[in-house]
């Protein structure tokens, strides 16, 4: 057990010293950071001397072990855009992206899971029928094309909802928060929902193909012939028995809506850390692109990592196999 928990120890900070290495990369090919920070009427003694500064003067290899040790410490310069660190402006948007991510999860849990049981319990049900197409709407559809329907039918010709922000916001030190405001529960509700539809489809589509294939085995059956009622064979013994994968595809899908938020967010000028990301790309910000994708290589590595670990605590077989259902699931 210790040796297979070293083992996925090891493989996750390999993964994550590739990812350094393609963010290293970032700054290699992407432009000259002292041509983008200083302007053109900068003199040659202040380009040599901040490019002594960054350290660009040293070779390759020692500028990356450089940037190895400087990322594990939470450095990862300043922007070139904004002239502040990129930490501080990452601790000032990863709220919003928190809390978009949060309820989206939550919204995607509470009804793709109920929808995915009526479709399995009721397949020829036509609301079933109705809920299935719908989920193949979800996710087919771009989440970008959404949050634009959305923003045309309930922003601009009904006018229930704000078209674009955050709405009003309450500071808890360096934390804030829009759920404790109307406004910012307005805000909130068409970006979760359009990030939330794909989660939604995916976790229903999930919930109906395991609980058909429970309904299936022979203990429902037993359990059938012995007379419990339909509510204790289906959520007692035949939902239990399928929410594994979805419990691990929801730990998944939290880094998938971190990292894939950003289309949303610049949809909706939501202020979080996928709109910060997008703005770094049009200004070629090289510092916040590079800390945006090994944050949320982060996030996805921990998260497979700690689905691992939970499959490896709950299934004994995998602990003699040494293979974790996670990365099965992916």
């Amino acid at each position: 057990m210790l040796a297979i928990i070293v083992k996925r120890i090891g493989n996750a900070a390999l993964v994550m010293l590739v990812v350094a290495f393609i963010a290293f990369m970032i700054f290699q090919f992407l432009g000259d950071p002292v041509q983008l920070m200083l302007n053109a009427q900068a003199s040659q003694e202040e380009r040599v001397a901040l490019r002594l500064r960054l350290g660009l003067d040293q070779p390759v290899v020692m500028q990356f072990f450089s940037f190895v040790i400087r990322a594990v410490q939470g450095d990862f310069g300043i922007s070139f855009r904004n002239q502040r660190e990129v930490m501080s402006l990452i601790a000032e948007r990863f709220p919003a992206t928190f809390e978009l991510v949060m309820v989206s999860t939550v919204l995607a849990l509470a009804i793709g899971v109920p929808l995915g049981v009526f479709a399995a319990i009721n397949p020829k049900n036509p609301a079933a029928r109705i809920a299935r197409m719908i989920s193949m709407v979800g996710v087919s559809v771009p989440a970008f094309v959404i949050g634009i329907v959305l923003i045309l039918v309930f922003s601009v010709q009904l006018g229930w909802l704000p078209a674009f922000g955050r709405g009003e916001v309450v500071q808890f030190g360096t934390w804030s928060t829009g759920l404790l405001t109307p406004s910012g529960r307005l805000a909130l509700i068409m970006p979760a929902t359009s990030l939330a539809l794909f989660q939604i489809s995916f976790i229903m589509r999930l919930v109906t193909a395991e609980m058909l294939e429970v309904l299936r085995t022979d203990y429902v059956k037993f359990a059938r012939a012995r007379g419990l009622p339909d509510r204790i064979v289906h959520f007692r013994h035949a939902l239990r028995n399928c929410m594994m994968p979805v419990v691990t595809m929801t730990g998944m899908l939290i880094g998938d809506l971190i990292a894939f938020a950003l289309v949303t967010e610049t949809v909706f000028q939501w202020p979080g850390m996928g709109l910060l990301f997008v703005q770094a790309v049009m200004f070629i910000d090289i510092p916040v692109m590079a800390a945006y994708l090994m944050i949320v290589s982060v996030i996805f590595i921990t998260l497979n990592t700690i689905v691992d670990f939970i499959y490896l605590a709950v299934d004994p077989r995998l602990r003699q196999t040494g293979t974790a259902g996670g990365a099965n699931v992916r």
